[in-house]
């Protein structure tokens, strides 16, 4: 059984005392695919250190993280750029617009988005999306996008059926991970009426853990919690959900 982590920040100073266990932990339990999402340059050479560290196990994305959209944006960008012209991605990620934070820099997300947008186009790569309050947002701008060259994930799913079937209507898979086992999180509640062909698995550890591990730090091993409930949900086996999730990874990200 091979089982695909999405979304996880092993780069995360949450992991600099216990790193290397935690990601044996997570291969032990059969997690074997973990792609790495960007937040900013400061960012980068942990991320190319993971990768060394693990070559066949680590999938590195780029980008700017919209909560990382500061005054330095436009240098933000020129790195994400550098570094794309440098080696190869496997994603633009994870970009987007969050509101939950800081409605201030709304326009400079908005902008920053769209860009990172156009990088993915031009590679001919999935876009990772994060949204938070930013439905509306996020929407207006795949709208204006969408087409055979807009493709990705939609990270961190959390919002209503009718949201889903509209990023998916983009040609996004979605991201499933804790808030599927929260009892106020109420995708679990309309999940399966969404094709399995639309999701993919991920923990975006350290944060968002699953029960029985909420407020806790989140890791890749704990995405069993998630595949679990997706069983429960679906009425199969944790074996076909992993799989099936895995062969949807494989189709977004190429790999």
């Amino acid at each position: 059984m091979t089982i695909t982590d999405t979304h996880t920040h092993l780069y995360s100073e949450a992991f600099d005392e216990d790193r290397t266990e935690v990601i044996e932990r997570a291969i032990a339990a059969g997690v074997t695919r973990f792609f790495i999402p960007a937040i900013d340059s400061t960012y980068t050479e942990s991320m190319y250190a993971l990768e060394k560290c693990y070559p066949k196990h680590m999938f590195l994305m780029m980008g700017l993280h919209p909560t990382h959209v500061k005054e330095n944006y436009l240098e933000e960008l020129t790195h994400v750029k550098q570094q794309l012209r440098s080696r190869k991605f496997v994603a633009i990620g994870e970009i987007g617009i969050d509101l939950y934070w800081d409605k201030s820099t709304l326009q400079a997300q908005q902008e920053v988005f769209r860009a990172q947008i156009q990088l993915a186009k031009h590679y001919k790569l999935p876009i990772v999306i994060h949204c938070r309050e930013a439905f509306n947002e996020i929407f207006e701008i795949l709208e204006a996008e969408k087409g055979p060259d807009l493709f990705g994930v939609f990270h961190c799913f959390t919002g209503t059926f009718e949201q889903a079937q509209q990023a998916i209507s983009y040609n996004m898979k979605l991201g499933i991970g804790g808030v599927a086992t929260f009892k106020n999180g109420k995708i679990d509640q309309f999940l399966n009426q969404i094709d399995l062909k639309h999701l993919v698995l991920e923990t975006d550890a350290p944060y968002l853990s699953p029960v029985p591990y909420r407020g806790k730090r989140n890791e890749s091993s704990y995405i069993l919690q998630v595949l679990e409930k997706l069983s429960d949900i679906y009425k199969v086996s944790n074996e076909f959900i992993a799989d099936a999730t895995t062969q949807n990874s494989k189709e977004v990200f190429k790999q």
